[in-house]
């Protein structure tokens, strides 16, 4: 579907809800004083508002000279893309990994099995290993890659003699793990996600969904004046500045009124 008014617009759907044409508002927020930092309008798809964060994040590095310790946000962002370079720029992601690499027929999937990096192999819970190269190639294209995705496999007849083959991989002959490359980032998130702080830090998120709903209802801000991207990013980034006074003159008290002697 294409807007003729405004054909940059998405159409798109609520969880449930009608269908429309909109942009989506991004918040970079400050959670300890529920102040708002940076706003990007993007086009309502996923990849547009997860790009939307590096755009903010190096804007206010250029602007604020401001790096943030960690990054709350909701599964949408925990892409592998996203999470990697979450971790390069050493901010912790607390966010929800987003991960498809479960089970739900009761066999084992891959977080049932152990990563060993410094042999480059997985090693399964009988004990065996799934290897991605068995052998030296004098190929060099045909050698390990640290680019895409790689597939680890384990041995034919290992699997056929296992006793657990029935809650490994009863409908295959042997066992295989893909593993993305930006695992490693994955696992940083996951790592997180057991601490006592990222448990403060889904609370904190409530405050992110608190400014949308103050948006819309208080606000009043349902619909668009404006056409193009431009406009949607100038008619957020003037509510935000709204928000932004009202939450400012909570923080700071007036100033006392001055008496003048009798």
């Amino acid at each position: 579907f294409t807007s003729h008014s405004d054909p940059a617009s998405q159409w798109t759907a609520a969880r449930k809800g009608p269908a429309f044409f909109s942009y989506s508002d991004n918040y970079l927020i400050d959670t300890d004083h529920g102040v708002i930092i940076d706003v990007e309008a993007t086009r309502s798809i996923r990849q547009a508002e997860v790009g939307s964060t590096r755009t903010m994040l190096d804007r206010v590095k250029d602007k604020f000279d401001l790096d943030p310790e960690r990054l709350i946000a909701d599964t949408a962002y925990g892409t592998g893309p996203m999470l990697g370079w979450l971790v390069d720029r050493k901010i912790a992601p607390h966010i929800p990994v987003f991960d498809k690499s479960g089970r739900s027929d009761g066999t084992w999937s891959r977080a049932d099995f152990e990563w060993d990096a410094e042999n480059d192999q997985y090693i399964c819970p009988e004990g065996e290993a799934l290897k991605q190269f068995r052998r030296n190639y004098s190929d060099p294209n045909r050698g390990p890659s640290d680019k895409g995705v790689a597939k680890y496999r384990a041995l034919k007849l290992t699997c056929q003699a296992c006793p657990s083959k029935a809650q490994c991989c009863p409908n295959m002959d042997f066992r295989s793990i893909t593993r993305e490359e930006h695992e490693d980032a994955r696992q940083v998130a996951r790592n997180i996600a057991k601490t006592k702080q990222y448990a403060v830090s889904m609370r904190l998120r409530k405050k992110v969904e608190m400014l949308f709903a103050h948006l819309k209802r208080i606000l009043g801000l349902g619909r668009l004046r404006l056409r193009g991207p431009c406009g949607a990013n100038d008619e957020f980034l003037l509510a935000a500045t709204a928000q932004n006074l009202r939450k400012l003159a909570k923080i700071f008290p007036a100033p006392a009124a001055l008496r003048v002697a009798p």
